[in-house]
């Protein structure tokens, strides 16, 4: 059986786009609209010159053209110019690729065709993605992100700006925005111009001051709570965000608990459960600072508990959605989840 080819990570591509290693043809497709827009931009920005786009960068709609008429731009020969740049914003919109695929048996070398297709993959037992391939091209899968690893990026964001951010400061950013990268990265960059020059850090203070979420009553402090059964602070962080509808839903609060009892009971399986590296590298975590949550979950939680607490979740976000639960509302379900996690 032939070996399924890897797709590049979105870092290996804009290396070579910096490095000016440029391919001939760019399928960029998935879910994340963000890590497309940022390649996509890049080549649209930095391959030519301001005075050579005017006769050499094309920026087409898949709705408004034909795969004839793509085909027929990128077989164009640059003027005054190194290469020739081909954007199809929106390729899902396309009708027909044929055209397209006889173009890759043997592209254009001085072209470089980018291929924008949101909103999901094309199917890879098509013979686009194959022959893109086989010319030569790059096929880039853009996948949305787990929640797990939005404070991961959130500091290789900022590390490429000459900032550094706090574990905690990550990780509020992370619950209070969620997996929009393009919103998450605006409100990194807000932040990031409150900064002083001689202070490029950022802490749960300033995330507090700058986006509005309290650095006490948060997502994260409440998972904190849950996970070292802290009671008293549970219900205090609960109570804030009942009283507080501006703070967020508390709803939101349901899918943090589910990945985090998920991961817990995934955890109890590491072949050395009492170890930080084992289970972090069990987990696929980053590090294994980022196991001590789960180190302390095992504490707190025998595997019976967490099994019952998953099922609670389960039960809890189906009665919010009205099944089974005629008139109980948001504050009380999540009372009645906490109490039976914590007792």
């Amino acid at each position: 059986m032939a070996e399924k080819k890897t797709s590049p990570s979105f870092e290996q591509i804009m290396k070579d786009l910096t490095a000016r290693n440029f391919s001939p043809i760019y399928i960029l497709m998935g879910e994340e609209a963000y890590f497309i827009d940022k390649i996509s931009d890049f080549i649209e920005e930095n391959v030519l010159n301001p005075e050579e786009r005017d006769f050499n960068q094309s920026v087409v709609f898949g709705s408004d053209v034909t795969a004839a008429q793509v085909a027929d731009l990128a077989k164009g020969y640059p003027m005054m110019a190194e290469y020739r740049v081909v954007v199809v914003k929106e390729f899902q919109n396309l009708k027909s690729t044929e055209a397209l695929e006889k173009y890759m048996e043997h592209p254009v070398k001085s072209t470089i065709l980018v291929l924008c297709h949101k909103n999901g993959n094309i199917d890879r037992r098509k013979k686009l993605p194959a022959k893109a391939e086989q010319g030569g091209g790059v096929v880039f899968e853009s996948k949305k992100l787990y929640d797990r690893e939005l404070p991961g990026f959130i500091t290789t964001y900022l590390k490429r700006r000459q900032s550094t951010i706090e574990p905690k400061a990550a990780q509020m950013m992370a619950d209070h925005i969620g997996s929009d990268l393009n919103r998450l990265t605006s409100e990194l960059d807000k932040v990031l111009i409150s900064l002083p020059e001689n202070d490029r850090r950022i802490t749960p203070e300033v995330v507090e001051r700058e986006v509005g979420v309290s650095k006490d009553f948060n997502a994260f402090e409440f998972r904190n709570a849950v996970i070292h059964r802290d009671v008293f602070k549970a219900y205090q962080i609960m109570k804030y965000f009942d009283k507080t509808p501006k703070a967020g839903s508390i709803y939101s609060f349901l899918p943090l608990l589910f990945a985090y009892f998920e991961n817990l009971m995934i955890a109890y399986y590491a072949p050395e459960r009492n170890n930080e590296n084992s289970v972090a590298q069990y987990l696929d975590l980053r590090s294994a600072w980022s196991a001590k949550d789960y180190m302390a979950g095992m504490r707190n939680y025998s595997g019976v508990k967490t099994m019952q607490i998953i099922a609670k979740i389960r039960e809890i976000d189906a009665r919010s959605k009205g099944i089974d639960n005629p008139n109980t509302d948001a504050g009380e379900l999540m009372k009645e989840l906490i109490f039976f996690i914590l007792h």
